[in-house]
């Protein structure tokens, strides 16, 4: 990868999951000391910041007067703990009771006139349990996020997490703060992921399972009983279909 645009992506990542964690902090409105017009100011400073830095880096690099080395650790540091202070603290909402709620008075009017976010979120508040285990994984994977051994780990649940809360934000039109928050996030984790794709492609991809080998010995043969369980399986779903 081109070494000014490997600077400009560890940058703009850090920038938008700082951007995003600022947001969260500032999210409830109940710090008197952090009001929205602070916020956004350290928001756009932050956005700003890490669109220029790339480039005064990059001139420092080549007068030789910089580390480059520990600049990348201490922004991959940055990323990884926005992302699991931002995601964490998600998890302890849902735990403290005050995510999933939606008004009585609103709970109680004709579901096809609600919003797709109330929706959702009388949906997702239904089970306690079920919310109180995507809290746990938040908070769990967060931790463990910071820790080397477990990192990729917990980098592929909270990614397949918030990939699926993200999507839930954006086709059930929930407000423009949480999709924000659901979209960086998940963004963020992709990259934390990307930077580890040689071990993903080894695991996921190269490695042999343990599983014992199909009897047939011709590869078509093989492909096309992979394929009957498409094939057939659409066949039974489309014959239950014209008998009703």
């Amino acid at each position: 990868m081109n070494p000014l645009l490997k600077k400009i992506i560890y940058c703009l990542v850090a920038g938008l999951t700082v951007a995003a964690l600022l947001l969260v902090l500032g999210n409830s409105g109940t710090l008197p000391w952090f009001p929205p017009v602070l916020v956004f100011s350290l928001v756009g400073i932050t956005v700003l910041a890490s669109l220029a830095f790339p480039f005064f880096w990059q001139y420092r690099e080549s007068r030789k007067s910089i580390d480059s080395q520990r600049v990348y650790t201490f922004l991959f540091g940055i990323i990884r703990y926005s992302i699991a202070f931002n995601i964490a603290s998600f998890g302890w909402k849902k735990l403290f009771g005050l995510q999933f709620l939606v008004p009585p008075e609103i709970a109680s009017q004709p579901m096809n006139q609600q919003l797709g976010e109330v929706l959702t979120w009388y949906y997702f508040g239904y089970s306690e349990a079920f919310g109180t285990l995507i809290a746990i994984t938040q908070i769990v994977g967060s931790y463990f996020l910071l820790f080397r051994r477990t990192f990729l780990l917990s980098c592929v649940v909270l990614f397949a997490l918030m990939l699926n809360i993200a999507l839930v934000d954006i086709f059930y039109q929930l407000n423009a703060g949480a999709t924000v928050q659901g979209v960086l996030l998940t963004l963020g984790l992709f990259f934390l992921l990307m930077t580890e794709y040689r071990k993903l492609l080894e695991v996921f991809l190269n490695s042999e399972p343990g599983l014992p080998s199909y009897l047939f010995k011709n590869t078509l043969l093989k492909n096309a009983m992979r394929m009957s369980a498409i094939v057939f399986s659409l066949l039974f779903v489309y014959y239950v279909v014209r008998l009703h």
